[in-house]
């Protein structure tokens, strides 16, 4: 059977998680485009998927059938895909030796571009302010290519995860451009987690004080700042090569 009725109440629901308070509510997300659909399902998350009238579909879950239009109206993207997918959402907890902290991170782009940095420097938790930019936002799902999936991501009170990774002896690194070391200098730590702040105004005062150290990159005089996900980035690497 294909769903063609853009007013069938199945459709109307899926229509709604575009928005952030029905996905929080329902504690459910989609996910758009094949890659997508097939990092989601290797984790899983995906509850069904939906697909165009024509499109083979080989997942052994339940597939809703729908036409074009219906698609476009479900869909975030100007072009709508082949295949989509409507996913629970992960249950993840503070693990690890290394964390990243996010304090106020609003761009999604920036937030999929950490993701995917972390993953690959093996990182173990992302922790994100509850003022953040929305992990199941369809921008910050597609920036991650797939990769929030493989990673320990939560929302949490960043002054009350600070004191706590305290009491398990991390070493807490802020970055500051005008107080701060090296990271080419910093020393060795088993166990040390990172503060990244908001695009404009950086990391808070209030967090930067319960740091152990701030950290920056040396760069050219010449520029004054770098944007945040490639700054985590470069971090990360430099934190990864320093504990091997």
């Amino acid at each position: 059977m294909v769903i063609t009725s853009l007013e069938n109440d199945k459709v109307k629901e899926l229509v709604k998680l575009q928005k952030k308070k029905y996905r929080d509510l329902t504690g459910t997300f989609l996910v758009e485009g094949e890659h997508l659909v097939e990092e989601v399902f290797k984790s899983g998350l995906v509850i069904n998927v939906i697909c165009l009238e024509d499109y083979n579909c080989n997942y052994d879950i339940p597939v809703m059938y729908v036409s074009y239009d219906v698609m476009k109206k479900i869909s975030s993207l100007d072009t709508p895909p082949a295949i989509m997918a409507l996913c629970r959402k992960k249950d993840d907890s503070i693990i690890g030796n290394r964390i990243v902290i996010l304090d106020n991170i609003q761009d999604p782009g920036n937030l999929g571009t950490i993701i995917r940095s972390s993953v690959s420097f093996n990182v173990d938790t992302i922790v994100l302010s509850p003022n953040s930019v929305d992990l199941y936002n369809p921008k910050v799902l597609r920036s991650t290519q797939g990769m929030f999936c493989h990673i320990n991501i939560v929302y949490a009170d960043i002054i009350e995860t600070i004191n706590m990774l305290h009491e398990k002896d991390f070493i807490v690194y802020g970055t500051n451009v005008v107080d701060g070391v090296d990271v080419r200098r910093v020393s060795p730590s088993k166990y040390w987690a990172l503060v990244m702040g908001n695009e404009g105004s950086g990391v808070s005062s209030e967090i930067l004080d319960l740091c152990d150290n701030n950290l920056y990159i040396k760069m050219n005089s010449k520029v004054e700042s770098l944007n945040v996900s490639i700054a985590c980035s470069i971090l990360l690497y430099e934190l990864g090569r320093l504990d091997g």
